[in-house]
């Protein structure tokens, strides 16, 4: 766990987190289960933390955001600058311009969101940003049966072609939840 994680929470939750509806109870629920489904696959404390606060600048499939853009210095002091970039990058990731391009054998090129820059992530902050995708699309599926019969196959597929770039714990999981004797992304 990360030192800062109970402050985090304090912030999130003082920012309204825990008063915001999201499948399986509030943001703020959600916000700690993913967290501890990191911690649970071994993810390095930054990857823990920004899965903490993910959602703090809201997100491409959750719009409602908890810090505003010109309010980053708050959570870096929160949660350091890695941390804080981590987020970043997962709430300014374009799915429907990234998600397209994962497993075509060249680098993914990210647009943000917020900006409209281009620009390929290094692996390390892939890795994370792939761990903490898994995570949070594995609760909000839990937590909710349609949505995880609408999506969950698609999801399985785009996870299956992050490849090496998903924690190996995060492939198990996902073959877990969503598998089925006809193969892991079966539903």
């Amino acid at each position: 766990m990360h030192q800062s994680t109970p402050a985090a929470t304090e912030f999130l939750r003082q920012r309204g987190a825990a008063r915001l509806p999201h499948p399986g109870g509030t943001l703020l629920t959600h916000l700690l289960r993913v967290a501890r489904l990191l911690d649970a696959w071994g993810a390095d404390p930054d990857v823990q933390i920004a899965g903490l606060c993910h959602a703090a600048y809201g997100t491409d499939g959750f719009d409602q955001a908890l810090v505003e853009p010109a309010e980053r210095e708050l959570l870096v002091e929160l949660i350091g600058e890695r941390a804080e970039a981590l987020v970043r990058l997962y709430a300014g990731c374009d799915r429907g311009f990234v998600y397209p391009q994962v497993g075509g054998g060249r680098p993914v090129v990210f647009r943000d969101r917020f900006t409209g820059r281009e620009f390929v992530p290094a692996e390390p902050e892939l890795r994370g940003f792939w761990g903490i995708t898994a995570a949070n699309e594995l609760d909000v599926l839990a937590h909710n049966p349609e949505l995880a019969d609408r999506y969950g196959s698609a999801l399985c597929g785009l996870f299956a072609r992050a490849g090496e770039l998903l924690p190996a714990p995060a492939r198990e999981a996902w073959a877990r939840q969503l598998g089925a004797p006809d193969g892991p992304c079966a539903r």
